[in-house]
């Protein structure tokens, strides 16, 4: 059996679907050790997995929450500046701790987020196997694929395309830093550099928890990349949740609408507010989740008497739904999606503006962009997307993509054979 280490960001929605692909590891005899900052540990301990504290000096006990506040207040480049900003303090930590660490618990082999940039470096300085793991929005770059921060669809035209490379050409301005971390890093570990930026993601297996149904089309995609879909655990608890209990006995007998904008960008009261009025007057019940497990203040009182929770057990709420309104965050909609469930997106910033555009692509639902968010334009979008059939029918029909793609199970069959063999695990069809 094989002792597995996980490098990812410490959001929730990194942190779930890795844990429930480490509990599937588990199940199946292995060992599974987090590496991550002390705020990270109970939610990870309480998950069933092993975990390692790294990142005492940058991260001290208690910084997370801070850094949660503020990027929930932001929007837009702001809050992905942010983003990126956290993201390249943390490639130093990881470059400067996560070898000795490796090393001190025996670790033969690495799950890596795509956007732990670090980890493909670390692997292989200290030469084990590893495995990508897309858990957000997938950041290949394909001509016709416009950037994940941006709410574009895929258009063929050469203007369209011209479009994409501004878009990247951007991306690449704003995340320089970290990729220059990489490339010198690399350099001082004697390591040989990497031709393009894709190759950070290694040669052995990428794996995607989207359905390949929910992406645009691809044409670049490697070889020994497998769209599996969601890294659910099969029980549909979060591996990482609350403790927080929700109050069940208050749901009524309507239709259930269910509201939330994650564990991140969740800080704007404004959007809340918009939600809970545009639904006034739909004879439905609207449950409105905060994403603030920790919240220590009363739930406001938001207009329409909605039930508002700090925090709920997300895919239980959603499985009761009709609708589901989010940020666009991909754990949410993939519960959604699972759940054959449409949705109404209000992105706010990093990749939900990129699956936005996927959900309004795919018919499984539309999306308000925040500059335009009004009562008026998110009633009617809600209005629209409840009375016209063919949401449903597409929600569904994603549902039924997921349950052939293969979830957790055959994640971990890929990363089982990755590892056993040291050869790249090919996509069995051209997805």
């Amino acid at each position: 059996m094989t002792h597995f280490g996980i490098l990812c960001p410490a959001a929730i929605g990194h942190l779930n679907p890795m844990c429930a692909l480490g509990r599937e590891l588990q199940r199946r005899g292995h060992r599974v050790t987090l590496f991550h900052m002390p705020d990270v540990q109970t939610k990870v301990q309480k998950a069933g997995l092993e975990f390692y504290t790294i990142g005492e000096a940058e991260f001290p006990l208690g910084s997370l929450e801070p850094m949660y506040k503020n990027l929930g207040e932001m929007s837009g480049l702001p809050a992905l500046r942010f983003t990126i900003s956290w993201l390249e303090k943390e490639t130093v930590m990881l470059f400067r701790e996560v070898p000795e660490a490796l090393s001190k618990v025996g670790i033969e082999a690495l799950l890596v987020d795509q956007v732990t940039r670090a980890g493909g470096t670390i692997a292989d300085f200290v030469n084990i196997p590893f495995v990508t793991v897309c858990n957000a929005l997938l950041i290949n770059r394909e001509e016709a694929v416009p950037p994940y921060f941006t709410p574009w669809t895929n258009k063929q035209a050469w203007w369209f395309r011209k479009r994409n490379q501004v878009g990247n050409f951007l991306l690449d301005r704003l995340s320089l830093k970290i990729w220059d971390l990489v490339v010198n890093q690399r350099r001082r570990w004697n390591l040989p550099p990497y031709i393009k930026r894709e190759d950070a993601a290694g040669k052995l297996a990428h794996i995607c928890q989207l359905p390949a149904e929910f992406d645009f089309p691809r044409e670049r995609l490697a070889k020994f990349f497998h769209y599996t879909g969601p890294l659910q655990d099969p029980s549909g608890l979060e591996p990482i949740s609350s403790s927080t209990s929700f109050p069940f006995e208050k749901l009524n007998d309507q239709p259930l609408i269910f509201a939330a904008l994650g564990t991140l960008q969740n800080r704007k009261e404004e959007i809340f507010e918009t939600i809970a009025e545009a639904c006034i007057g739909l004879d439905m019940q609207l449950v409105i989740s905060l994403g603030q497990p920790e919240r220590k203040e009363s739930v406001p009182n938001l207009p329409g008497s909605p039930l508002v929770v700090a925090y709920a057990p997300q895919q239980q709420l959603i499985s009761r739904s009709i609708l589901t309104i989010t940020h666009a965050g991909m754990n949410a909609v993939l519960a959604a999606l699972s759940s054959g469930v449409p949705l109404v997106a209000i992105p706010i910033t990093n990749e939900q503006p990129g699956i936005a555009s996927r959900i309004a692509y795919t018919g499984a639902g539309e999306f308000v962009p925040l500059s335009g968010l009004t009562v008026h334009r998110l009633r009617d979008t809600i209005k629209r997307v409840l009375t016209e059939d063919s949401y449903k029918k597409n929600a569904l029909r994603l549902q039924e993509a997921i349950q052939r793609a293969g979830g957790v199970s055959r994640a971990a069959d890929i990363v089982e054979q990755a590892v056993s063999t040291g050869k790249p695990v090919l996509a069995q069809t051209r997805q």
